[in-house]
């Protein structure tokens, strides 16, 4: 008698083609779900996001999450805990353990970066941005900040400052003096 990996491990094999994972938006940034918790037996979400100039991540924390982001093209500014600030391009990695407080900034015309976190903050993920409306992509729409504080209560992620303006870093619980370059503009999105 054989035994499938769905069987084993709660999960099994698939294959996604360019294009075919799950597609969601929140302001100008699109994200694709390449594997959730329950594709793959609850081990782990992998997201892939693209997103243009000034799109931030305030400062926020998970307690019981970890996340981990891996630049793909373009530049952030990425705020880890008491770290200084850092520059990220293409090839740059940075892990976020659980309670660290965390943020980043897209400070190129557009950035793509993967996020490698646990299946419940996947489901955050989902929460807080909507399937297209209209053909192919869809039109930019507004974030909806109502449905991204909801998701926050929902899903245990803290807020905890907007993402710091240049001569600004992020510590402990807030900013320090650690400074990453200024952005013209700042929409903003919560993780």
């Amino acid at each position: 008698m054989s035994v499938t990996a769905e069987e084993i491990y709660g999960t099994y094999p698939y294959f996604l083609e360019p294009g075919a994972a799950e597609l969601r938006r929140s302001g100008q940034t699109r994200t694709h779900f390449l594997a959730t918790g329950g594709m793959t037996g609850g081990a782990y979400a992998m997201i892939d996001e693209t997103a243009s100039r000034g799109e931030t991540v305030p400062l926020h924390r998970h307690a019981e999450d970890v996340e981990s982001l891996y630049v793909i093209e373009g530049e952030l500014s990425v705020y880890i805990d008491a770290l200084p600030c850092h520059i990220a391009g293409p090839g740059a990695f940075a892990h976020f353990a659980p309670g660290t407080v965390h943020g980043f900034r897209v400070e190129s015309e557009t950035a793509r970066y993967l996020l490698l976190t646990t299946p419940r903050h996947g489901e955050f993920y989902r929460a807080i941005a909507r399937p297209p409306c209209g053909p192919g992509e869809g039109p930019d729409e507004p974030v909806d900040e109502a449905t991204v504080m909801r998701a926050c209560r929902d899903y245990a992620v803290e807020f905890i400052a907007p993402f710091p303006e240049a001569g600004m870093g992020a510590g402990r619980g807030g900013p320090s003096s650690a400074a990453c370059p200024d952005s013209s503009s700042s929409a903003s999105r919560s993780h």
